[in-house]
């Protein structure tokens, strides 16, 4: 019988990593081909990973909560019978006779059990190093850091000093191993042992969570992986970026009388609906374009000006969490690009078809609260971007009217742009005018517009 590696798929050229969430096969269990296996979850994504065989499991290397890379192995699957000879037909030995492969298959299958040997000592290294090394204070460490530190002879103290570079000051794979690469070397690896224990130890000691108390008709309601991962990445951001608010007031009147006249032929000629959405997206990219010093990410002491625009659109999930979903070179699309981008990302959200790269990328992100009746909001920063722009609610109000002949009351529609930005290195000077210069356009409207 052979054996078959079922690793971890490139799920995009951004994704690095994913989440064991749930396993759809326990050991002892039969595969179809094409069969999903496991589930798994990335930043914003989940998906399942599907059996390239059919056969039987017979060793998981994972549980559910734990982090995968790409292209590692998650099971062992079994093959019987005809199936072994096919998979060892794709292999080039397959092109010598017959006769001649006997014997080295025989070798090749001891050395097969030989390494399916020395791959369960080193599950149980792992494991070893699960227990040896522990997830401290607000530092996390992934299966595969734990292993190389166990193996490389790293204790728990030693590891806590490590510079991390991931999230909230994760140490990510590379990390360690450019630590290791400075200490062979003779070289000081930089720990910031010095700084780091004094500025992470009390942040450690803050987070205590306040007590709460539970009554007898209380439910307790677990939260979903991606409301915690939501919840991190939130508190993080505030965490990290100065945030500020830059509010402005749009006369948006000749778009509602615009798009009330147009939108039933755009959706008879392009097949797609034309809401508000792609309207202001249009905007937004034009506006960054004017000002590109929104369009930045913040990398310790240096900015990041982004080349291309993208687009982040935050949707919400029937669930009641929200994904970020992103049009890319949103400046480069007309109107009816816009619409069917937007139309297509809010419409895979919605029915979980995202793909892992269609959440990556975003340098700018626009959330439409005025979806759920809000007239304004003050979102928080998606980071590593340095604004968002928060659509408040169309709504109907009394305004003083300029014209020549003098002023007079009358009913316009008008909403709120609601601009954060991250006061580190955005200005209230350049958060301002960016944020009047979508309204700018927005007033600016052609009423004769054709699409």
């Amino acid at each position: 019988m052979a054996k078959f590696e079922l690793k971890l798929p490139k799920m995009g050229e951004s994704v690095a990593e994913a989440t064991v969430t749930n396993w759809l096969k326990e050991v002892g269990d039969t595969i179809e081909l094409d069969e999903p296996v496991v589930e798994i979850a990335t930043d914003k994504v989940d998906s399942e990973v599907p059996s390239e065989v059919s056969g039987t499991l017979v060793e998981k290397f994972y549980e559910a909560d734990d982090v995968v890379k790409v292209g590692e192995t998650l099971a062992i699957i079994e093959i019987a019978g005809d199936d072994a000879r096919a998979e060892s037909s794709s292999e080039p030995e397959s092109q010598e006779p017959v006769a001649d492969v006997d014997q080295p298959e025989e070798e090749e299958t001891a050395s097969a059990e030989a390494e399916d040997a020395a791959a369960m000592l080193d599950q149980a290294k792992e494991t070893t190093s699960a227990a040896a090394i522990s997830n401290t204070g607000e530092r996390f460490y992934s299966p595969l850091v734990k292993n190389i530190a166990q193996q490389e002879g790293i204790s728990q103290e030693e590891l806590d000093t490590v510079n991390g570079t991931g999230l909230e000051g994760r140490v990510t794979k590379d990390d360690i191993l450019t630590y290791l690469e400075e200490r062979k070397s003779g070289k000081k690896p930089e720990t910031k042992q010095a700084e780091q224990p004094k500025t992470e130890s009390k942040p450690a000691a803050q987070p205590q969570a306040t007590p709460v108390s539970v009554n007898g008709g209380d439910e307790i309601i677990e939260m979903s992986r991606m409301g915690k991962m939501i919840a991190k990445h939130m508190v993080a951001s505030v965490q990290t970026s100065a945030h500020v608010q830059s509010f402005i007031e749009v006369d948006v009147t000749a778009i509602v009388n615009w798009r009330e006249r147009v939108k039933n032929d755009f959706q008879k000629r392009e097949g797609e609906k034309l809401t508000y959405t792609p309207i202001f997206m249009e905007a937004v990219a034009k506006a960054i374009r004017d000002f590109p010093m929104i369009n930045i990410s913040v990398d310790g002491d240096r900015i990041v000006k982004r080349k291309n625009i993208n687009l982040g659109m935050a949707a919400a999930l029937p669930d009641g969490n929200l994904i970020v979903p992103v049009i890319r070179n949103a400046d480069q699309l007309n109107l009816v690009g816009m619409a069917k981008a937007v139309n297509d990302l809010a419409n895979r959200a919605r029915n979980g078809k995202l793909k892992p790269d269609d959440t990556q990328g975003g340098t700018y992100t626009v959330t439409n609260v005025g979806t759920f009746g809000s007239v304004m909001g003050t979102p928080i920063i998606n980071q590593p971007q340095v604004g968002i722009l928060a659509l408040g609610a169309i709504r109907k109000v009394p305004a003083v009217i300029e014209t020549p002949e003098g002023d007079f009351i009358g009913i316009r529609q008008k909403m709120f742009l609601s601009h954060s930005y991250d006061h580190r290195v955005v200005n209230g000077a350049l958060g301002g005018q960016f944020v009047q210069r979508v309204a700018q356009y927005l007033e600016d409207w052609d009423s004769d517009r054709q699409v």
